[in-house]
């Protein structure tokens, strides 16, 4: 038997002796009065008093003395010293801690509050109460192990261990309480769609694919809320938005997880150019609000929120780093200077989607600070207008922030015939081998057909906003589970 499992069975005999006394190891209630931050908060009060308090969590540590055992116990709050005392307690209640009690388990202290000698902030333990007996021991180095996907896999571990990582899921908390309050101040309606889709739509994307019994169908996992929430325009609502969890069957990446969270809000009667100023107000909102300041921290970098965001044009932020024109050449010679920069594109691939793979490998890394890239070429995005000054171009915008595609925007296309032949063009395209064109909806075709009012949408990864304002280096970092490859049962 190795160490940790007989460490284990040592705790599984304890909890039978608890029972053995007539003690649950896992009873249902607690008669906690204050959260540990509550109690140091009012402690000088409380102190003076000498009133009697009940505090509950995690105990951390112990460190006997003889007659004496200091302990810490945590909860989500902060945490606190416990004093153990064989005079007050009794020899037998005094034992029976030390020998029953370890460092993981759930305790809950009744006592008063007092200042050792020390100056540390102490419960003095009249009575003690097992809340939760843990049977498998924390680890005593958890920062010493050595695969950082222990941590994704084991999250509450690292939740237990490393607070600098717990203080970013908080702050992930924040970031979205406060987008919120900033989208209903304007205005906006927030709202739910589905998630199961009998035509996965919105987006370029493979979707995830399952099969309803009853009325078997096959659906998908949605791969973008936004077909259905511009219904609700075509319905008579003129500004809506979602929190969605979405599901996207690609590839595992620092920029890229299967499920991730979108926010998308459509704005009628709105074109590119008021979103990308409300887009600029709401994330510079976000950040003071979140952090105090309008500039942070993100790796060796300061990132400036202040608005307004710097405009450039998807053209010339390409000839700038390859010196390519994509506006006087070709599909063919595009392809062919792609592949002399060692950059692959799907077979079916247009003229849009090869000048945005040249973007994404030559440009979005050196796009720092807050920027907003505008007007990409017609085909880019199936459901975005073209511009009414150049009709080459749509009315478009992406914002990157830390070299990170952060937001995705533009004037919504409201022409049903126009829409239509847009889907069929993707149909096409997906004849030809491209798996991530999008499908054609008659139901959302229709909807259009009877009356959309011009409206400019917004698209935005909460993970990536959230890796980049908490300096995390991957969305890993920032999703409590992110997906990972099944570990093999005998590993």
């Amino acid at each position: 038997m190795d160490r940790l499992e007989e460490l284990r069975q040592n705790r599984i005999e304890k909890t039978k002796f608890l029972r053995e006394r007539g003690l649950s190891p896992y009873p249902q209630s607690t008669g906690r009065t204050h959260t540990i931050e509550e109690a140091l908060q009012d402690f000088s009060d409380l102190a003076e008093k000498e009133k009697e308090v009940i505090l509950v969590g995690r105990l951390r540590a112990v460190r006997e003395h003889g007659k004496i055992t200091f302990v810490v116990i945590e909860d989500q709050t902060g945490d606190i010293q416990g004093f153990f005392a064989k005079d007050s307690l009794g020899e037998n209640d005094y034992g029976f801690f030390l020998d029953n009690f370890d460092v993981g388990d759930f305790i809950e202290i009744r006592g008063v509050l007092f200042e050792t000698k020390r100056g540390e902030k102490t419960i003095k333990a009249a009575d003690y109460t097992m809340l939760s007996k843990s049977i498998r021991p924390l680890p005593e180095k958890w920062h010493g192990i050595q695969s950082i996907e222990e941590r994704y896999r084991k999250r509450y571990l690292d939740l237990i261990f490393n607070k600098e990582q717990k203080e970013s899921f908080e702050r992930r908390s924040m970031i979205i309480r406060e987008i919120r309050k900033f989208l209903e101040s304007e205005g906006f309606l927030e709202v739910e769609t589905p998630v199961l889709q009998p035509i996965y739509g919105g987006t370029s994307a493979t979707p995830f694919k399952t099969h309803h019994k009853t009325l078997d169908t096959d659906l998908y996992l949605r791969i973008a809320p936004e077909l259905y929430l511009k219904r609700l325009l075509v319905g008579g609502w003129e500004k809506v938005f979602e929190f969605a969890r979405c599901f996207r069957n690609e590839g595992i990446d620092r920029s890229h997880n299967p499920e991730f969270t979108l926010l998308e809000f459509y704005w009628a009667f709105a074109d590119y150019k008021d979103m990308m100023k409300l887009t600029e107000n709401m994330i510079n909102a976000v950040v003071k609000n979140v952090f105090g300041d309008e500039e942070i921290s993100y790796k060796d970098s300061t990132l400036n929120f202040k608005t307004p965001f710097k405009r450039v044009e998807f053209a010339e932020i390409i000839r700038k780093e390859t010196g390519i024109d994509i506006k006087e050449m070709n599909e063919e010679g595009l392809m062919r200077e792609a592949k002399k920069m060692g950059i692959d594109v799907a077979p079916g691939s247009k003229k849009a989607k090869i000048c945005d793979e040249i973007f994404k490998k030559k440009c979005r890394e050196n796009i720092i600070q807050p920027t907003f890239v505008i007007h990409h070429p017609v085909g880019f995005q199936p459901l975005a207008k073209r511009r009414e000054d150049d009709n080459d171009q749509l009315a478009t915008f992406q914002a990157y922030i830390a070299g990170w595609e952060v937001v995705n925007a533009f004037s919504e296309l409201n022409n049903p015939l126009e829409q239509r032949e847009r889907f069929e063009e993707q149909e096409k395209m997906l004849k030809e081998g491209f798996e991530e064109a999008q499908r054609m909806d008659e139901d959302f075709l229709e909807a259009l057909e009877y009356g959309m009012p011009p409206a400019a949408g917004f698209g935005m990864g909460v993970d990536r906003l959230t890796a980049i304002l908490t300096d995390s280096h991957s969305l890993r970092e920032i999703l409590l589970f992110p997906a990972m490859k099944r570990k093999d049962d005998n590993e």
